[in-house]
């Protein structure tokens, strides 16, 4: 996983790993979720992407438009 950069410093996110149809995220509590193209769907998951990139508002964009609409709970 690649390390998110938190350029506010305030992020609940950890790291990342993208895929061409998934990101998994690992939040600070150690948690990792999958999120896949089919949940919460292809736009959530590229603007996902585009958001740990940047290493800005990625968890903002989880909580407010994502929440427990994910694939899986890997850990």
């Amino acid at each position: 996983m690649e390390k998110y950069r938190n350029i506010a410093g305030n992020s609940g996110v950890n790291a990342y790993e993208a895929g061409s149809d998934f990101i998994k995220i690992k939040f600070i509590d150690g948690s990792v979720y999958l999120y896949t193209d089919r949940n919460p769907g292809k736009t959530h998951v590229e603007n996902m992407k585009k958001l740990a990139r940047q290493g800005r508002g990625l968890s903002s964009y989880i909580s407010r438009y994502v929440r427990v609409n994910y694939e899986a709970k890997l850990v």
